[in-house]
């Protein structure tokens, strides 16, 4: 077999042995193996280590667009956690009229508490919201298996003997889902996606045949550059990358207090009542409170020592304030890729800060 006809089975890039700088280098000894992989895919399996990519966004629209032009049933996957991060927001654009399956990955995350049905309820609302109408919305944890073998029959259902195309942001858990998929059927590990924390890890479309001789495919992850995981360093996103379910960490703050999240983000209780306010993080990440009138004084000096992370600040872009104001209802102000915070009050004016280019927004509160 001519090298240009094979594909990497861990990112579906086209296997290439000329360039060590470009996308699909292989060594040619490792030609005569049974199961070929790129070598940026070899050092993220084994050493955890990600290589830049040259591939542009317009590059992996041009693969997504194929989508609309086929009769398929498009299975959207969104990260529960970042769920506004992790949105496409022009899905409609290449979806034509397939229908479309969202599924609400790392679930696990969540506290117990928290309600499934209400939970559905919410994102089917909230997607509405943002202009999509799914056929049915489902919660799974890929990493865990949770509600996996559930979703695959939902799926082999809606699909209506069509191809499958899995489509989402970047590091929502696409591959991690298929691959938890192609464990519980029996499929065997030489078919298993390249996946780790990082974002945009799987290169081209990946095909993986069903019973039927139709197709699931595995999309490259659209990259939403106003999440937070593009602008910290790699060791750093694992620490605010959740790994395990998150304990709520609740601070009663009077008005003018701040509370820091490392040196990536601020919040400002700037006017109110006394009240409490309950943070969305991952647990690795230290929470430091000051009042307000010291907190640009500490930001200053303290960057990368007492706020971290960032270990090294040079590479933060400066901070963008954002301000709003809660009548009378339960929110989450949500910092993009980070988390959020949950505000419970009346006539309470908040302020937050997120580097330039992460999103910051307000929505009705997902967790009661």
């Amino acid at each position: 077999m001519n090298e240009r006809d094979i594909i990497c089975a861990g990112c579906g890039v086209k296997i290439q042995t000329e360039s060590k700088e470009m996308l699909g280098y292989t060594p040619p000894s490792a030609l005569k193996r049974d199961v070929i992989i790129c070598q940026r895919c070899f050092r993220m399996q084994h050493y955890n280590e990600v290589q830049d990519v040259s591939l542009t966004d317009d590059d992996f629209l041009k693969i997504l667009h194929t989508i609309g032009e086929r009769k398929a049933l498009i299975v959207k996957l969104v990260d529960i956690f970042d769920f506004n991060g992790s949105w496409l927001p022009g899905l409609h654009r290449f979806v034509g009229g397939n229908d479309v399956l969202l599924i609400g990955n790392k679930v696990d995350l969540l506290p117990k508490s928290v309600n499934r049905n209400r939970m559905i309820n919410w994102m089917r609302k909230s997607a509405k919201d943002l202009g999509l109408k799914p056929i049915d919305v489902a919660l799974i944890s890929g990493e865990k298996g949770i509600g996996v073998k559930e979703v695959a029959s939902l799926i082999d259902r809606l699909r209506k003997g069509k191809d499958v195309y899995v489509v989402g942001a970047t590091n929502v858990g696409k591959s991690t889902f298929i691959n938890k998929m192609i464990q519980i059927f029996g499929g065997d590990e030489e078919q298993m996606i390249t996946t780790s924390h990082f974002p945009g890890t799987t290169l081209d479309m990946i095909d993986i045949p069903l019973d039927d001789g139709k197709t699931l495919y595995d999309t490259p992850g659209i990259i939403n550059h106003h999440q937070m995981a593009h602008y910290v360093a790699k060791n750093e996103l694992k620490l605010i990358t959740p790994k395990k379910e998150i304990k709520p960490k609740v601070f009663q703050l009077n008005e003018e207090q701040t509370l820091f999240f490392g040196g990536l983000a601020r919040f400002d209780f700037v006017k109110g009542e006394r009240t409490s306010f309950v943070c969305y993080v991952s647990n690795d990440l230290f929470i430091h409170r000051t009042k307000l009138e010291k907190a640009d004084e500490l930001y200053e000096k303290r960057l990368g020592d007492v706020l971290t992370p960032p270990e090294d600040p040079q590479h933060l872009p400066s901070l963008v304030k954002h301000e709003f104001t809660i009548r009378d209802q339960k929110v989450d102000v949500v910092i993009s890729g980070l988390g959020w915070v949950t505000v419970n009050g009346t006539n309470v004016k908040v302020c937050t800060y997120a580097p330039e280019g992460v999103g910051v927004s307000i929505r009705e509160s997902l967790i009661w």
